[in-house]
């Protein structure tokens, strides 16, 4: 099936904000030679662009072809007028299911990019903090295809009284019928999500959660705090290990989860899928159309070979390219191509969305040879599996996805 032709629209609910981002092109150096206390840093105009989960996966998914629709909650506001205006100008219905709240500030971040360096955030929840279950009809649950969530960590009744709300958000969307999706962002380690306990409301949330896709970073904060703390001056090497990668994503599955998909930033993209047919069957109306397919497997795709621009909203389109292959009834190998591939689109560009093409030419773009990162080996005990020009790594605990009975 087309993704044009997908018989039920993708909804992406959430965190959105508004995204100031100075250009820093002619700024180089460490952090530490760049970031000095009464130094001033010469940068380029300002660009303005949504940000937040709702803006970058579902503006991510509308440019790869999908039917899209946006959920997310502002102030009645300059930067909420602007966020409007932004969605408007990608198509007018981007901005209907948006909420505007009068009297709250709506969301911003100062988004620090410097060249070759991972960007960092200034952030402001703002109205985000009092998006609730009850912001979203039955009915516009009713017809949703796949409803994915994002950012929870950054609203605080999403997160507050053990996830309460966020479960019960989710809960209704399964019970409706649609195939779920969630993705989180890491905290601030000394504000209130931080001290969160994310273990008790993970393992209230995954249940009513088909397709989990946070990041590395995220999960072992959140489940391996400890070993994070060690860790996470070491870069995102130090989490290429398949038995920490396996028994992270067996703990989630575990919890609830159908598939679960790793983001590893610069490395790509780990997935490990339940070895329970009948729980996949259970996923919504994008459920796959043989289950076997897709159970009890584990794959790892590494990242296409680009000229990176910025970083801001990978991950987040990368969740939109596999969204869009799982929504299309694609294998567990074709859907993590397209969505490294969509994450790669991003990188190409400053912003994050405006280098996100059509789903057929990226399909062409892959299966014209577009060179992937050699990265695979770190993984020991992985194989790699070349699939239409483009390959994928089959972990020791993969099933090969042949269909049994």
């Amino acid at each position: 099936m087309s993704i044009e032709k997908l018989p039920y629209p993708i909804v992406v609910g959430g965190h959105v904000c508004l995204d100031v981002i100075p250009v820093m092109e002619g700024t180089h150096g460490s952090l530490q030679d760049i970031f000095v206390p009464g130094k001033l840093i010469d940068s380029g105009p300002a660009m303005l662009a949504t940000g937040g989960a709702v803006p970058n996966t579902g503006l991510a998914l509308f440019r790869l072809g999908a039917p899209t629709r946006l959920m997310g909650k502002v102030g009645d506001d300059w930067f909420g007028r602007t966020i409007l205006g932004i969605l408007q100008q990608h198509d007018p219905s981007l901005a209907q299911g948006m909420i505007v709240s009068p009297g709250e500030a709506s969301s911003y971040s100062i988004v620090i990019n410097p060249p070759g360096i991972d960007r960092m955030f200034l952030h402001c929840t703002g109205a985000n903090d009092t998006f609730k279950s009850s912001d979203v009809s039955d009915e516009a649950l009713r017809q949703v295809g796949l409803f994915h969530f994002g950012y929870p960590p950054l609203m605080r009744s999403m997160f507050e009284d053990g996830g309460t709300e966020l479960a019960h958000l989710m809960q209704r969307a399964k019970q409706a019928g649609a195939t779920t999706s969630l993705d989180l962002a890491r905290p601030d380690p000394a504000a209130e999500a931080g001290r969160a306990d994310w273990r008790q409301i993970l393992k209230s949330v995954l249940p009513f959660v088909d397709l989990f896709l946070p990041s590395i970073e995220e999960i072992m904060f959140m489940l391996r705090r400890e070993q994070y703390d060690k860790l996470s001056n070491k870069g995102l090497e130090a989490y290429m290990d398949a038995d920490l990668l396996d028994e992270l994503a067996g703990e989630l599955i575990g919890m609830g989860a159908a598939v679960v998909v790793l983001k590893l930033g610069e490395y790509g993209l780990y997935l490990r899928t339940t070895s329970d047919k009948a729980r996949l069957a259970e996923a919504g109306k994008y459920a796959p159309e043989h289950p076997a397919v897709w159970t009890d497997r584990e794959l790892y795709a590494p990242c296409f070979e680009v000229s990176v621009a910025g970083t801001t909203g990978a991950g987040d389109c990368t969740i939109a390219g596999f969204l869009a292959g799982f929504a299309q009834g694609l294998t567990p190998e074709e859907t993590m191509i397209g969505a490294v591939g969509t994450g790669a689109c991003n990188v190409e560009r400053p912003d994050s969305v405006s280098g996100i093409m059509p789903w057929a030419e990226l399909s062409e773009r892959i299966a014209a040879g577009w060179k992937q990162h050699g990265t695979g080996n770190l993984l020991s005990g992985f194989e790699a599996n070349p699939r239409k020009g483009a390959a994928v790594w089959n972990g020791p605990n993969d099933a090969k996805g042949e269909v049994r009975k």
